[in-house]
C-alpha cells in the first residue's frame, strides 16, 4: 500500500467531505487521518487527509485532476515517503542551521538537503561534517541582483522545493521573493517591529522586557510581514542579562523554525490569504 497525502481548499458547501471521501474510495483508499477548517470570515473550506491506496501516485493524481475541476477545487496530492528538497541560507549565526542540520541527520525531518548558501564563510566546515555543498557569495549592494540570480540558479538546479532562510541577513528583493512564494521559510525575533535594526537583545534588555520570543512566516516582498506558520514566547525577568536574553532569544528561534519546517514537509500548513490554516 502507498500513502499520501491529500490537501485541498474550495467555497465551503454542504457534501464536499461526503464526495471526498467518495473519490478515495473509488480509488481503493483508505483514510488514516483527516482535518478540516470551514473560515467563516471568508467562506472557505479547508481539508487535508493521509490515506493509502494501492493504486500509484500518477494514476490518482489523474483522477484527482478531474475530481478537482468537476468540484470546483484547489487540490495537491503528495507520496508520504517522498522527502522535500530544501536548501538552506545563513550568514554568522549559526544556531538555527545547526539544529536544522542535527534534527534532519537524526529522521526527524522529512526533508532532503541539498546545500547551503551564506554570504559568509563561517560555517562551511559544519556544511562539510554534513556533506553538503557549500556555496559562499560576497554580498553588497552592487551585487545582490546578481548574486540573486546565482543563488536561484542553485535553487533552480537542486529541484529546491523549500528554501529555508536560517538567520539569513540580507533583504532579499522583492522578485526574488515572488519567485519563492509559499515555498521560502524566514524566522526572526518576535520583538519586531518594536527593536528593529542591530542588536536587538540589547534593545530588549535596556527595555526591562518580560517575554522574548520568536515567529516563523512565509517570505513576502513585505519584510517580515509574510504569512506567520509559528510563533513561541519564554518568560524572562530583571535577574537575566544581555548574554542570558539572547540564549534564550537562540533557543526559541531554532524551536520555532524547526516545527515550522517540519509542518510544511508534512504538508500540513494551508495558506489562507495572510494567514496560515495548520493541521498539525
Amino acid at each position: 500500500m502507498n500513502s499520501y497525502i491529500l490537501n485541498l481548499s474550495c467555497s465551503d458547501r454542504p457534501g464536499i467531505v461526503r464526495d471526498v471521501s467518495t473519490f478515495l474510495l473509488e480509488q481503493d483508499g483508505n483514510i488514516e487521518e483527516a482535518s478540516q477548517f470551514n473560515d467563516t470570515s471568508t467562506g472557505l473550506f479547508f481539508m487535508r487527509v493521509q490515506f493509502v491506496s494501492p493504486n500509484d501516485l500518477a494514476t490518482i493524481q489523474l483522477k484527482l485532476s478531474q475530481f478537482s475541476t468537476s468540484h470546483h477545487l484547489t487540490s495537491t496530492l503528495h507520496d508520504t515517503s517522498y522527502q522535500m528538497k530544501a536548501v538552506l541560507f545563513v550568514s554568522k549565526e549559526g544556531h538555527c542551521l545547526n539544529d536544522l542540520l542535527f534534527r534532519w541527520k537524526s529522521g526527524l525531518l522529512k526533508i532532503d538537503i541539498r546545500a547551503i548558501i551564506s554570504n559568509h564563510m563561517d560555517f562551511y566546515q559544519l556544511a562539510a561534517s554534513y556533506n553538503i555543498p557549500f556555496h559562499h557569495f560576497s554580498v553588497n549592494a552592487s551585487n545582490k541582483l546578481e548574486v540573486e540570480k546565482k543563488q536561484f540558479e542553485i535553487i533552480k538546479n537542486e529541484q529546491a522545493e523549500l528554501v529555508v532562510l536560517a538567520r539569513y541577513m540580507q533583504i532579499l528583493s522583492n522578485d526574488f521573493c515572488q519567485q519563492l512564494e509559499g515555498k521560502a521559510i524566514n524566522i526572526h525575533h518576535s520583538f519586531l517591529p518594536s527593536f528593529k535594526g542591530a542588536k536587538p537583545y540589547y534593545q530588549a534588555h535596556d527595555r526591562g522586557v518580560k517575554l522574548i520570543g520568536a515567529t516563523a512566516h512565509y517570505v513576502t516582498a513585505d519584510l517580515d510581514e509574510g504569512p506567520i506558520i509559528e510563533q513561541d514566547v519564554a518568560r524572562v525577568d530583571h535577574s537575566k542579562n544581555v548574554e542570558d536574553l539572547t540564549a534564550q532569544g537562540r533557543d526559541t528561534e531554532s524551536q520555532v523554525l524547526a516545527r515550522a519546517v517540519k509542518w510544511h514537509s508534512e504538508h500540513r500548513i494551508l495558506i489562507n490569504g495572510h494567514k496560515t490554516i495548520i493541521f498539525k
